[in-house]
């Protein structure tokens, strides 16, 4: 480890001691997380002691389930499932990659993330409740209000958490975890204490997952920030990375321009 990444296995250490948290999380999906970068998070967050969640990039990402089940991730989610077909396409996809034995380590949750895929909300859950199912929904805020036209600027109303209750609801009459992503701030806790009373299991920013009780502590201001501070690491630390690559060949590139065009010249 770098001394970027010590400091950030010590702001997630004391996440889990501190703040609730109970995992860390990469995208395949809308971030393009490449392997070399998620086998940097797992490091970081195995000696944080704290568990992965990959969102892979989509319901039948079948590449993307068999880097999961390699690298031992703890929860798998799968993005945009708008109908029971969808969510039939990811059961299909996990049951092939892993097997019962093997399930049993992870947990397969899905993205509720529109209208559409609201408007389906009984036949979807029905069918994550079967066997075999899948373990919980995560209700994605930010697409959410988007494909209900009301930007980030409607995050927090009435409009759409009166629509997150109603899965939450649904979640727990059928004994599935509730997961809430999008836009989670500090000026999303009134909205998390509502989520929380109805039914929640975790809660999650853009690279921290926390467990729903950690809601019930004076600390969880502290825990948003410290989460935010980690994702700045995060993003510190891949643009270094990324430069020293850029930058290791600079040299042999140049001599090599130098003597191309002597060469060149002589021909």
């Amino acid at each position: 480890m770098n001394k970027t990444e010590r400091q950030m296995t010590e702001i997630l250490r004391k996440g889990r001691e501190a703040y609730g948290y109970a995992a860390v999380k990469a995208e395949f999906e809308a971030e393009g997380t490449r392997v070399e970068e998620l086998l940097r998070l797992v490091e970081i967050a195995h000696a944080a002691g704290l568990e992965l969640t990959v969102k892979i990039g989509g319901c039948e990402a079948i590449r993307d389930l068999l880097e999961s089940k390699q690298i031992g991730v703890r929860y798998v989610v799968a993005p945009m499932v708008e109908t029971p077909y969808a969510l039939s396409k990811y059961i299909d996809a996990k049951q092939k990659i892993y097997n019962s034995d093997e399930a049993l380590d992870t947990d397969f949750l899905f993205n509720m993330e529109t209208i559409t895929g609201y408007e389906h909300r009984e036949a979807i859950t029905d069918l994550a409740a079967g066997s075999p199912g899948v373990d919980g929904i995560v209700f994605g805020r930010v697409d959410f209000s988007g494909s209900m036209g009301v930007g980030r600027a409607g995050i927090e109303s009435d409009e759409i958490s009166v629509k997150v209750l109603e899965v939450s609801r649904l979640c727990k009459e059928k004994g599935l975890d509730f997961v809430v992503g999008g836009a989670v701030s500090i000026d999303a806790l009134d909205n998390l204490h509502r989520f929380r009373d109805s039914y929640l299991t975790r809660f999650e920013t853009r690279k921290v997952v926390f467990d729903a009780a950690a809601l019930d502590s004076d600390c969880v201001r502290d825990g948003l920030l410290s989460a935010v501070h980690f994702e700045l690491l995060w993003l510190i630390n891949k643009r270094e990375y990324y430069g020293a690559i850029h930058s290791e060949d600079a040299k042999r590139i140049d001599m090599l321009e130098s003597r191309w065009k002597v060469l060149n010249g002589a021909a």
